[in-house]
């Protein structure tokens, strides 16, 4: 079955440093190829649709690098909104079925080995999720410079703080976005929520992810995409 699919790639990229100066994080290149079309390369595997991206830094540069690509745009040029505000607001473009079933979201800014992560999270979907996250051990975690995100349960249900990292890749139910009052927010938010509730769950992948924030990340992701860095191993 086909899922909608929010791709965010509105960030500013300011821990880039230079290298955003004069292009959106998206279309920095990593092997040859821009982070984004990594992203897309996912979204076509997973049979994602539709898919929108939302915009801001040097937004007319992302469109036309993604003319053709049948991605719908969610334009955030006059104010930043976070991943919360930003996916509510592009909920109209993502369809009816983001409004009444889960929907996928993925950072722009990584890169993966081994299965679909998009497709991985289908799977282990079950009821009474509200919220499924993507997860690596720390020690799994390329690039990535924190201590960790969440602990989880033997049932997979998450808590704050632990040895496992989020990846940028979920699929969540969008209800409870409607009953937080501000435009600008984070997903932590909607996360913390459901956390609450017990409905805040995650799964491991078993493959390799880059985070891709930083200059120096370029490098281990391209490691890692050519086989030439243990997926075991984050520097």
């Amino acid at each position: 079955m086909t899922r909608p699919l929010m791709i965010f790639a509105a960030g500013l990229g300011t821990r880039m440093g230079a290298l955003t100066a004069d292009r959106p994080k998206p279309l920095i290149p990593v092997a040859g190829r821009a982070l984004i079309d990594h992203a897309l390369d996912l979204a076509r595997g997973a049979r994602a649709a539709p898919v929108v991206v939302n915009l801001h830094w040097k937004a007319a540069m992302l469109r036309h690098h993604l003319a053709g690509a049948g991605v719908r745009f969610s334009d955030e040029s006059d104010r930043l909104l976070e991943t919360g505000g930003g996916l509510r607001a592009a909920l109209p473009l993502l369809g009816p079925e983001a409004a009444c079933g889960p929907l996928w979201t993925l950072n722009s800014d990584a890169v993966w080995t081994g299965p679909n992560p998009l497709l991985m999270l289908d799977s282990a979907w079950r009821e009474g999720m509200e919220a499924l996250l993507l997860l690596v051990p720390r020690g799994g975690a390329v690039g990535y410079r924190g201590a960790g995100d969440f602990a989880m349960d033997a049932e997979g249900r998450l808590s704050r703080g632990g040895p496992f990292v989020f990846t940028g890749a979920q699929m969540l139910r969008s209800e409870g976005l409607a009953a937080i009052p501000d435009p600008v927010f984070s997903l932590n938010r909607l996360w913390d929520r459901m956390e609450a509730r017990g409905r805040l769950f995650g799964v491991l992948h078993p493959g390799g992810w880059a985070d891709v924030g930083r200059p120096e990340g370029i490098a281990l992701a391209e490691a890692l995409l050519a086989g030439a860095l243990p997926q075991d191993a984050a520097p």
